[in-house]
């Protein structure tokens, strides 16, 4: 009975451990990453699954892309934030 206690315990610090690993990985902002988003924003053509995995991985930059005056004219759209709804990835509050 200890035993799977132990076991457990063990894969839970496994799983807290591997999910930390993963919050600390560091994003590189680059709005370049999101150019295989740019049909599915421009037209009413479904996203990627490339663009969606892009702006997951580009979500912690997205703010960051809005208070950029070149760049807020393409990503503060409705059709913009229609791909990021269908990807999953609510469209950030900044």
């Amino acid at each position: 009975m200890k035993a799977s206690y132990s076991v457990i315990a063990l894969c839970a610090v496994v799983v807290l451990l591997v999910t930390e690993a993963q919050v600390s990985v560091a994003v590189t902002c680059s709005p370049t990453q999101l150019s295989s988003c740019v049909s599915a924003i421009t037209s009413s053509s479904p996203p990627s699954q490339l663009c969606c995995s892009k702006i997951k991985e580009q979500k912690p930059c997205l703010c960051q892309y809005l208070r950029n005056p070149t760049l807020k004219k393409f990503i503060n759209t409705p059709n913009a934030r229609k791909v990021a709804t269908t990807c999953g990835t609510p469209f950030p509050k900044c």
